[in-house]
C-alpha cells in the first residue's frame, strides 16, 4: 500500500477519499431519522390496530372455531394484523421521501396526527361521555396538539420509539396467554371415559339451540304456544318439560362447556377439548359412536368424533370479519363488539351440499326450492339420524334462532343492514319481531327432526333432548345478554326451554324442579347407564330436586350471580294496528319518504327462497318521532311502525313484512302511508 501523502498546507497526512462502502454522515442521519419514524408509526399502529383487534379476538376463541380456522390461518391473520399496516405505512414513507425531506417530514406529521386522533377516539369512547361528532372534533384537536408536541420536543418521539415493542408483546400475549391461544397452540388432552354400567345404552339425540328465551315460546296461558310453534308443542306433549330450567351463562363459550361438563364456569377458557378434556363426548366416546355438529365450540376431540360439518371457510373470511371488528373498535360511537353477531349458519346451497334428505312434506313450506335455504349444519345432522348397530350420540348445536335474524316463518330469507340497531324505541320491537319470525322457522326445523325421528324409529328408541344454551332480552333499554340485561330481564336471558324424552315415553309431563344446565350431563349419564368419572356440580333429574330456589348465573367465569324467581311469563304482545291486512286503494298524498332497498321490489323471485321482507329508509326531519307509517306491498298493508330517532345509518323507518304471501314473482308495488290519528292514510311519495 502506498504511504499517505502529506497535505501541502498543514503537513498532516491526507487520508484520501473515504471508502465507497462507508456512508456519508448525512446519509446515516437520514436513515436514523427514517428508522425512528418507522418505530413511532409501529408503536401508534400497535395501539390503534394491533392491540384492540388482538384483544377482542383473543377473548373470542369461538370466532376462530365458528369459521373453522386452522392454526395456520390464525397465525397468518395475526401476522397480517401486526405487520401489514406498518409495512404499508413504510412503503408510503419511502414514496413520499422521493419528493424530498420536507414532504417526507410533512407526511409523517400528518400520519402522527391521524393515528393520535384515532387513539384519542378509542380512549375517549371508553373514558368520556363524548360520542359522534364531538368526540371526533376533540380527537382531531388532541391529535394536532400531540403532533405539535412531537415536532417540537424530543421526549414524545423517544417514548413512541420505546413503545414500538408493543406489537410484538401484543402478539405474544395473544398466542400464549389469551383464551384463543388454545385454538392456535392446543395443549395435550386426555379426557376421561365414562364407565358403562348395567342397563340399556340407548341412542342419544341432542339438539342445542342458541339465544332462545323460554318466554318466546309461551302463550298467555303459560304453555307452549301451539298455534305459533306447533312442533315445539308436539315435542312437549311427548316428553318431560323442565319448565324451570336455566342456562348458566349468557355467552355460549361459557354456557355450552358447563352443559357438557356438568361444572359451573370457573375460568375464561376457550371452548376447546384441550381446555375441557372431560365432557360428554369423552365420557361416551369409549362406548358410543359420536356424530357431533358443533358450531362455535370444539369440545369433541378428533380422536372421538366424526364431525361431518361444512367445509372450512379459510383465511379470507377471517380477514373480512376482522376488518368489520376494526371498524367497530375504532368508531366514535358506541358499538357492541361481539364477534358472535357475525355468525350466521350457512345454507345448504352455500355449503354446496346435495339433497341429503327429502323435501319437507309440510305444505307450509311454500316454495319448491325453499329447502335449499335450510342451514347446512342441520341438513348434515338430519342425514345422520339413522339407527346403527352401536349406540350413537347425535349432537347438534344450531345457531337458531340466534341473530343475525334473516328467516321468515316460511323459511324464506331476507336481507338486512348489518348495523341495524337492536335497542331503543321502535328498534327493540323490530328486533323482537324478527327474532320471533326466525323462531317460527326454527319450529319448522324441529318439526322436520321429529318427522325424521319417527320415520327411522329413533323416536321410541332414543333419549331425545332439546334445549338452548341461553336466552336474550328484548326489554327496552336492556336488550342483549350482558350484565345489564341479566339485572333487569333475567327471565328472558336465563330461562330456556328444556325437553327430555326418555326411550318409549308415552305421555308428556311438566317438572318444575330447579333445573340448572349443569344438570344436563348427569341426567344423560343416568339415562344411558354410564358413570361420570369426575366430580360435577349438577345433579341428575333422577335425583331429588334441589331444596333451594336460587340459581347460579355467570356473566364472567368464577363470579356467580344469584338469580331468584320462578318460571317467567311472556310479556304481552302489542295489539296489531287495525289497518294491518287491509287493502288500500287510491289515497291522497301527504309527504315524502325514502326506502333504501326499494329496487329489490322490482325483481322478486320467490322460487329462489329470498324476499325483500325488511324495509328500511327515512322520512323528512319535520315528521315527528312516533308518527305511524303503514307499509303496503301490492296494495295490502303488511306492517305499521313508528318513525324513530335517526340511527347512525340515517334510518328513521324499518319494518318487517313477515307474511310472504304479500309478495309475487316479478315487479312488486311498495307504498308508504302516513297514518293519521283517525286512522286515515295519506300516501308518501317515495324518492
Amino acid at each position: 500500500m502506498a504511504d499517505p501523502v502529506l497535505a501541502p498546507a498543514t503537513g498532516r497526512r491526507d487520508p484520501g477519499p473515504p471508502p465507497a462502502s462507508t456512508p456519508s454522515p448525512a446519509a446515516g442521519a437520514r436513515w436514523r431519522a427514517e428508522r425512528g419514524r418507522l418505530l413511532e408509526v409501529a408503536a401508534l399502529l400497535g395501539l390503534v390496530v394491533t392491540q384492540p383487534l388482538l384483544d377482542v379476538l383473543g377473548r373470542s376463541p369461538d370466532f376462530f372455531l365458528f369459521h373453522r380456522a386452522a392454526p395456520r390461518d390464525v397465525l397468518l391473520l395475526v401476522a397480517l394484523i401486526a405487520v401489514l399496516p406498518t409495512l404499508a405505512v413504510t412503503l408510503l414513507g419511502l414514496a413520499t421521501g422521493l419528493a424530498g425531506g420536507r414532504v417526507r417530514r410533512a407526511a409523517h406529521t400528518g400520519l402522527v396526527v391521524l393515528l393520535l386522533a384515532a387513539l384519542a377516539v378509542q380512549v375517549g369512547r371508553y373514558g368520556t361521555p363524548l360520542r359522534g361528532v364531538p368526540l371526533l372534533v376533540t380527537a382531531v384537536v388532541l391529535g394536532v396538539a400531540g403532533a405539535a408536541a412531537h415536532a417540537r420536543w424530543r421526549g414524545p418521539g423517544r417514548v413512541l420509539r420505546v413503545a414500538a415493542i408493543g406489537p410484538p408483546v401484543f402478539v405474544a400475549l395473544f398466542l400464549l396467554a389469551s383464551p384463543s391461544s388454545a385454538v392456535v397452540l392446543p395443549r395435550a388432552y386426555g379426557g376421561a371415559a365414562g364407565v358403562p354400567g348395567p342397563g340399556e345404552h340407548p341412542p342419544v339425540v341432542m339438539i342445542v339451540l342458541d339465544e332462545l328465551p323460554l318466554v318466546s315460546l309461551l302463550g298467555p296461558d303459560g304453555k307452549i304456544d301451539a298455534a305459533a310453534y306447533p312442533h315445539f308443542a308436539e315435542l312437549a306433549a311427548g316428553s318431560t318439560w323442565y319448565r324451570n330450567a336455566t342456562g348458566v351463562s349468557g355467552w355460549t363459550p361459557y354456557a355450552l362447556p358447563a352443559m357438557l361438563t356438568g361444572r359451573y364456569p370457573a375460568e375464561p377458557l376457550a371452548p376447546h377439548y384441550s381446555q375441557y378434556p372431560d365432557n360428554l363426548f369423552t365420557a361416551l366416546g369409549g362406548l358410543y359412536d359420536i356424530r357431533a355438529e358443533e358450531s362455535i365450540t370444539r369440545l369433541c376431540p378428533p380422536s372421538r368424533c366424526d364431525q361431518p360439518s361444512s367445509p372450512e371457510q379459510g383465511l379470507g373470511v377471517l380477514v373480512r370479519e376482522s376488518g368489520t371488528l376494526l371498524k367497530q373498535v375504532t368508531a366514535p360511537v358506541d358499538s357492541r363488539v361481539d364477534p358472535e353477531e357475525s355468525y350466521r349458519e350457512r345454507t345448504r346451497t352455500e355449503a354446496g351440499l346435495d339433497a341429503a334428505e327429502p323435501v319437507p312434506a309440510d305444505p307450509g313450506f311454500r316454495f319448491d326450492r325453499l329447502n335449499d335455504s335450510q342451514p347446512a349444519r342441520f341438513t348434515s345432522f338430519l342425514a345422520g339420524l339413522r339407527p346403527s348397530a352401536r349406540p350413537t350420540l347425535h349432537f347438534l348445536h344450531l345457531l337458531m334462532p340466534h341473530a343475525p335474524w334473516v328467516y321468515l316463518p316460511s323459511g324464506a330469507r331476507y336481507a338486512a343492514p348489518d348495523d341495524l340497531p337492536n335497542d331503543g324505541a321502535g328498534w327493540v320491537e323490530l328486533a323482537r319481531a324478527r327474532h320471533l319470525a326466525q323462531l317460527r322457522y326454527t319450529d319448522r326445523l324441529v318439526g322436520e327432526t321429529l318427522r325424521t325421528l319417527r320415520a327411522t324409529g329413533l323416536w321410541d328408541k332414543a333419549l331425545i333432548l332439546l334445549t338452548a344454551d341461553h336466552g336474550v332480552s328484548f326489554t327496552r333499554d336492556w336488550q342483549g345478554r350482558g350484565l345489564d340485561a341479566i339485572d333487569h330481564a333475567a327471565g328472558e336471558v336465563a330461562w330456556v326451554p328444556m325437553f327430555v324424552r326418555t326411550p318409549g315415553q308415552r305421555a308428556g309431563r311438566v317438572d318444575d324442579r330447579n333445573w340448572e344446565h349443569v344438570d344436563l350431563l348427569p341426567t344423560i349419564a343416568d339415562a344411558v347407564h354410564v358413570r361420570i368419572p369426575w366430580t360435577v356440580d349438577g345433579r341428575s333429574a333422577r335425583q331429588a330436586p334441589r331444596e333451594g330456589a336460587e340459581k347460579h348465573f355467570y356473566d364472567r367465569p368464577g363470579q356467580p350471580l344469584t338469580l331468584r324467581g320462578g318460571v317467567p311469563t311472556r310479556p304481552p304482545d302489542p295489539a296489531p294496528h287495525p289497518v294491518v291486512g287491509t287493502v288500500v286503494g287510491d289515497r291522497p298524498t301527504g309527504g315524502t319518504g325514502t326506502v333504501a332497498n326499494r329496487a329489490a321490489f322490482d325483481r322478486v323471485d320467490p322460487a329462489g327462497g329470498e324476499l325483500p321482507a325488511l324495509v328500511w329508509g327515512t322520512v323528512p326531519r319535520d315528521v315527528p318521532d312516533g308518527t305511524l307509517l303503514a307499509v303496503a306491498v301490492n296494495g295490502r298493508v303488511g306492517a305499521v311502525v313508528p318513525v324513530v330517532p335517526r340511527d347512525k345509518g340515517g334510518r328513521r323507518v324499518a319494518a318487517l313484512l313477515a307474511d310472504d304471501h304479500l309478495f309475487r314473482a316479478g315487479a312488486n308495488r311498495l307504498d308508504l302511508y302516513r297514518v293519521g290519528s283517525d286512522g286515515a292514510l295519506r300516501r308518501l311519495t317515495l324518492s
